[in-house]
């Protein structure tokens, strides 16, 4: 069941290279028993090779289960290594992430790859959160707004009459450096891709624009609470069910 778009701020963890089943199972007991945080806007990015236990645990819960990658190749095939949406589908989840600036940087994900990925999500009912965001360079030379929007300009031809559409704005500058962008930044930000995605998807599209980089228990309700941030992309705090679900309270005010 793909991600419904409301008016309750979207919460999801991205657990990057991180877990063990071990670690998974305590992590999940903990946060399935918390009713903040077992809600159907609140979801976890796990590694693949943990969305079997992950999905496991989740069934028949509220707390959604996401993929961190999708493979750009549809169905089954020979493909080693990749994981298809229908592979995703099957194992339940719901989201999944594409175009993370860390695989953008370290994996050399393009423009061309991540269509496609975002093609094959929606195929299977999989809603993708596509991540965009400026390097500290962009942001420093006043480009940064150009940058992001020619991100989403890229992926035009994939977003275009799309009933739900959800962006993930993270400066990289922001991301595991503990650095996040003031209020006046994210807010300049979001209000541009909302514009952006107005233009691409028009008024009839349900559109949440994500705030990520550094987010944490500490800092995460008043992140929200700035105009056009539609939720949070929680990395390391989503890790530590104490400060996961902090931020899930601050979702709920």
């Amino acid at each position: 069941m793909a991600l419904a778009v409301t008016p309750t701020k979207l919460v999801l963890g991205n657990w990057k290279m991180h877990g063990s089943t071990a670690k998974n199972t305590a992590l999940l007991s903990e946060l399935l028993a918390d009713p903040a945080v077992n809600a159907p806007h609140v979801g976890v990015a796990v590694p693949a090779v943990y969305l079997g236990q992950v999905s496991a645990a989740l069934a028949g819960q509220a707390l959604r289960c996401g993929a961190q990658v999708v493979s750009c190749y549809a169905g089954q095939g020979a493909y080693t290594g990749e994981v298809s949406a229908a592979l995703l589908a099957d194992v339940g989840c719901d989201f999944v992430l594409v175009g993370h600036s860390e695989r953008r940087q370290w994996l050399g994900e393009s423009d061309v790859s991540r269509c496609a990925q975002i093609e094959q999500a929606y195929l299977v009912d999989i809603t993708p959160v596509v991540c965009v965001g400026e390097p500290l360079a962009a942001r420093q030379a006043g480009m940064h707004e150009a940058f992001v929007l020619e991100q989403l300009e890229a992926l035009r031809s994939v977003l275009v009459g799309r009933a739900t559409v959800v962006v993930a704005y993270e400066p990289v500058w922001a991301i595991g450096t503990g650095l996040t962008a003031d209020n006046a930044q994210i807010e300049a930000m979001h209000r541009q891709i909302h514009l952006k995605l107005l233009e691409i998807v028009g008024e009839s599209s349900n559109i949440a624009v994500l705030y990520g980089g550094s987010v944490k228990a500490d800092n995460a309700q008043g992140i929200m609470a700035i105009s056009g941030v539609d939720g949070v992309l929680v990395g390391g705090a989503s890790l530590d069910a104490s400060q996961f679900k902090k931020v899930c309270y601050g979702a709920a005010k």
